[in-house]
């Protein structure tokens, strides 16, 4: 059965075991692959262990992320277009840089020639042109009728002006086009099987916190054509698109947005003042998905308990806001620990703190697992090697915990690869001695050359 079935709740565990009710309905054939969209390697390992535990047979399965699965349904629908979009950004920085020292001196560029100087800055112009490049892709993706206009006549900004140059060295067949292409190819009656192309049976989006507009139109497309279900985290039962924080409050209120500035509180909702600060992107994303035709399965938990961490969830999760129109404070045992703030002086030492709070949780409670932690990093390559360093540190000791690292680069995830990249690089360089030293001090190198000591 088509259509597009959305799946919300508070839990990823209840998620997760919706999903996997979900699949127990077969496909076609077992040799046919199940599609699940996430948007980390972390989740794919999480949620394939979940599925495993839960399903008890979990195979032939497939974890793209969203710009992967996108680009194998163009591929799969349009076939006459190119394989490939133009404005890649490895590409188009090059572009760029070769088409911006003719363009500088044109009405419109003056901001540019200003930073750009004499233009004997080979550097500054790359870096200009690679961020110029990635903007251009994120207006391909966030602001696709903008592009449009552009490509039709409208502006004459140097930003305009520039991506009509750029139509004429890469072509018309951007990312943005190929979306405007595949939806009228399916709205125009194209068959899920026509001509041995072939959809997938079904396609599932689990755990993603936040999708642009471009994407969920393939979605909802292809929920035309074929059953796509969202599984997606909300930490609000209610409504709360409306809510807003004390500064959008503020700041409304001094843009004139609103006709009485008096009172202003009394009809500008706040709901909880946490999930208005804090869930901007996840309002945003909700506003888009309410606005799509969908059938909704809630499968919320509240959880209310005497923690602090379980009484800001449950009072986020019934958009309350304890400070207003609560009499009295909810009375919090002053030895919990459900929410811990750490302060530390380097990444080496909170990863050091983290070891220790984790052993300290593992002493407290005999029935936790290192399977049942997830710890989070906002940039996890920077952490990496400290968290090799010292959850290592213990290998073969009682106190060793086992963990694994997701979400890191290919490159940095070998030794091999990365020292590759570093043998090409000195290629034109110095040769500096911690450069060739590095190279020497690869474990692969060693073996290979027999370097000892």
């Amino acid at each position: 059965m088509t259509g597009l079935r959305l799946y919300t709740g508070n839990r990823l565990e209840i998620l997760a075991h919706e999903l996997s009710e979900l699949l127990r309905i077969p496909l076609s054939s077992p040799m046919t692959e199940e599609i699940i969209v996430v948007q980390s390697k972390g989740m794919e390992r999480w949620l394939a262990i979940q599925l495993a535990q839960r399903l008890g047979i979990w195979s032939n399965f497939r974890f793209p992320f969203p710009n992967a699965f996108v680009n194998d349904i163009f591929k799969k629908v349009l076939r006459e277009l190119p394989e490939y979009p133009s404005f890649d950004p490895a590409v188009t920085t090059w572009q760029i840089m070769d088409l911006l020292p003719s363009l500088v001196d044109m009405p419109g560029f003056e901001i540019i020639k200003r930073y750009l100087g004499d233009g004997s800055d080979d550097l500054k112009l790359f870096q200009l042109s690679e961020r110029i490049a990635d903007l251009f892709d994120q207006y391909l993706l966030f602001r696709p009728q903008m592009v449009f206009g552009w490509e039709n006549g409208a502006d004459n900004h140097w930003q305009a002006i520039l991506f009509r140059e750029l139509l004429g060295v890469s072509g018309k067949c951007h990312r943005a086009a190929f979306g405007r292409y595949f939806l009228e190819r399916l709205n125009s009656g194209y068959d899920a099987g026509e001509k041995e192309i072939l959809l997938p049976e079904r396609v599932s989006v689990f755990g993603i916190s936040a999708l642009p507009g471009f994407y969920m139109e393939i979605f909802a497309a292809l929920a035309n054509k074929i059953p796509v279900n969202l599984f997606l985290i909300n930490p609000c039962r209610e409504y709360w698109g409306d809510i807003l924080s004390e500064w959008e409050i503020k700041r409304r209120t001094r843009r004139g947005d609103i006709s009485y500035t008096v009172n202003a509180d009394l009809y500008m909702e706040k709901g909880n003042s946490l999930l208005a600060s804090l869930g901007k992107l996840g309002r945003d994303f909700f506003d888009l998905i309410s606005e799509l035709n969908c059938e909704e399965v809630t499968c919320f938990e509240d959880n209310d308990g005497d923690s602090l961490l379980s009484s800001i969830q449950s009072d986020i999760l019934n958009l309350r806001d304890v400070s207003y129109g609560v009499s009295a404070k909810r009375a919090i045992d002053k030895y919990d620990t459900s929410i811990q703030i750490h302060s530390c002086h380097s990444p080496m030492r909170e990863i050091e703190v983290l070891h220790d709070r984790l052993l300290e949780m593992f002493e407290r409670d005999p029935d936790l697992k290192p399977g049942d932690i997830l710890v989070m990093t906002p940039d996890i390559e920077l952490y990496a090697p400290f968290i090799q360093a010292v959850f290592s540190a213990q290998t073969g000791h009682s106190k060793m915990i086992p963990f694994s690292i997701a979400d890191r680069s290919i490159r940095r995830q070998s030794d091999l690869i990365d020292t590759f990249f570093t043998i090409l690089g000195l290629e034109g360089s110095r040769f500096g001695a911690s450069n060739v030293l590095g190279v020497l001090e690869c474990p692969s190198v060693r073996r290979r050359f027999g370097i000892t000591g």
